[in-house]
């Protein structure tokens, strides 16, 4: 990246980024209106990432309770996308970070390496960021919200970089 000043990821504690994107369906979300509803955990991800077709079964466990909400944000085109979640079985919301646009809300989060997920509380505070696949960050979350996203007798690796 030369010449380029490197993004620096948003972290616990920050604000977040006011956003309104396409959801695969056509109908626009804002940040505002997701948090109406609670919170949200937001995954940034690619659907060539293979650390992100990893992730996201996971997240799908998450969220199949509705006990939270998980939001997908794609960094691809929506035909493509909408392919990625049939094939890993994502049924929660995905909204849409053009690329021809330039990922204006990837750039907002700071978001570097997929995929980067982010703990979005009510009050439009960040509590929790990580990048890459962490299995003890998904327990926890899972521990807050009263759902396993690993069956016990599953294999799983700690941790994947982005």
């Amino acid at each position: 990246m030369f010449g380029k000043k490197r993004l620096s990821m948003l972290e616990a504690g920050a604000k977040t980024p006011a956003f309104e994107l396409k959801e695969l369906n056509g109908a626009t979300r804002s940040i505002d209106s997701i948090l109406q509803n609670g919170p949200a955990l937001v995954a940034f991800f690619k659907i060539g990432c293979p650390v992100c077709q990893l992730t996201f079964p996971y997240l799908q466990r998450l969220a199949a309770n509705e006990a939270v909400q998980v939001v997908g944000i794609s960094q691809d085109e929506p035909g493509v996308t909408k392919n990625f979640n049939q094939r890993f079985g994502v049924t929660f919301p995905t909204l849409v970070d053009e690329p021809k646009a330039g990922y204006p809300v990837s750039n907002a989060f700071g978001i570097d390496t997929v995929p980067s997920l982010f703990v979005l509380e009510q009050d439009g505070r960040i509590s929790k960021s990580f990048a890459g696949f962490s299995k003890k960050d998904l327990e926890a979350f899972g521990e807050r919200v009263g759902v396993r996203p690993f069956a016990p007798d599953e294999k799983v690796p700690e941790f994947r970089a982005g």
